[in-house]
């Protein structure tokens, strides 16, 4: 794994986060070093406040924050744990760090942003930063050319203003937009009813699957157990927060913890839950990289709909974390169910973990099966 990124005679060592002794990816891709050549070229004069959008793990805020003022805004738990951890080892100067439901700066000279493959935040960042910048602040975007389409590029003419594109340079493409289209209002939230239950649910723009329930969600709605000796439950890699609203229904006296590195997806879990279930109920909403800082067995179940990718990257060390995470804070006899793409073979990792003999299917369809792992 390389982790030199050497530009202009400078070099940083960068890492990915969190540390994987079998990553063979890098924390910094084309796109990252195509925006540092441009803006260097640009030759802006020293201390100027830079704000960098949706930062993988901290390339462009250590190489920016040599010379100029940065802000960095990211929707990532372990984005921000990233750009953090890469400042410190090259003992770069410190940032500002804001989430991306947070204002925009008003004083801001450019903008760099890594394009985000959702098109509703996407938007939401674009109408954002038409609402406060002034039109004539460079805002400069990056991402592969085979993503950067012609809907992209009407996303930006619409939402931010003039907009064209680079050459592409190592498959990568530049988008340079302005902030002088006429505004349009966006709203922060989506909002509808799952089918077939009394669950009304409301999604910022970045949650996964927030403008309809994904079909592993509604699948595993039917088989959340409904059991009065359960009263710690924890919701790893939440989302909106359904699947703990629908716990919390069949449970109505159990804690309920939903754990997501997405911001808005801790924000959008807390709205869902507190709306369908109440106010009073006993819930718990944190953004986290996967359990990290839970030292004791705390959970008599833990529910989880893993991802498998991490930014760009096809991955499965973000389920084997989850996995051991699990097991590390389940009490004695806990549970663990967990629902996944059958050629995903969750079920050889759990047995891995767990047992070959604790691992049971639960239900399963022609894409999806439900497993649950007990802890002895």
């Amino acid at each position: 794994m390389n982790t030199e990124l050497t530009i202009l005679g400078r070099q940083l060592t960068l890492h990915r986060f969190p540390a994987n002794k079998n990553d063979t990816l890098q924390a910094w891709d084309a796109g990252d070093e195509y925006l540092i050549h441009h803006v260097e070229d640009m030759g802006l004069a020293d201390n100027q406040h830079i704000l960098v959008l949706n930062d993988h793990f901290g390339a462009l805020s250590c190489w920016f924050s040599t010379r100029h003022r940065v802000t960095v805004m990211s929707d990532s738990f372990i984005a921000h744990q990233g750009i953090l951890n890469n400042l410190r080892h090259n003992h770069c100067e410190e940032v500002t760090y804001l989430t991306t439901m947070d204002a925009i700066p008003k004083d801001v000279d450019v903008v760099v942003m890594q394009i985000p493959r959702n098109n509703r935040h996407l938007i939401w960042q674009l109408s954002q930063l038409r609402e406060q910048l002034p039109s004539d602040c460079a805002v400069i975007g990056v991402n592969k050319a085979k993503d950067i389409h012609s809907s992209t590029l009407k996303l930006f003419e619409r939402y931010l203003g003039d907009t064209h594109t680079s050459l592409a340079w190592k498959k990568h493409r530049l988008v340079f937009s302005q902030p002088n289209a006429a505004l349009n209002v966006v709203p922060e939230d989506i909002e509808w009813d799952v089918e077939h239950e009394t669950i009304h649910l409301s999604n910022r723009p970045n949650v996964y699957s927030g403008e309809s329930l994904d079909q592993g969600a509604r699948f595993m709605l039917k088989y959340l157990p409904q059991d009065p000796t359960v009263k710690n439950i924890i919701d790893l890699g939440c989302g909106n927060g359904v699947l703990s609203v629908k716990l919390g229904q069949l449970n109505p006296n159990a804690q309920l913890t939903c754990i997501d590195e997405s911001f808005m997806a801790v924000a959008s879990a807390r709205k869902n839950l507190q709306q369908n279930l109440g106010y009073e109920r006993d819930i718990h909403c944190v953004a986290n990289n996967c359990l990290d800082d839970f030292t004791e067995p705390c959970a008599d179940l833990v529910v989880c709909n893993p991802p498998f990718h991490q930014q760009q990257a096809i991955t499965d060390h973000i389920a084997w974390q989850m996995f051991c995470d699990a097991k590390h804070v389940l009490h004695k006899t806990g549970k663990l169910m967990v629902i996944g793409n059958r050629h995903l073979r969750y079920d050889v990792k759990l047995a891995k973990l767990f047992g070959k003999s604790r691992i049971k299917t639960v239900a399963g369809n022609k894409k999806f099966v439900i497993l649950e792992a007990t802890k002895g």
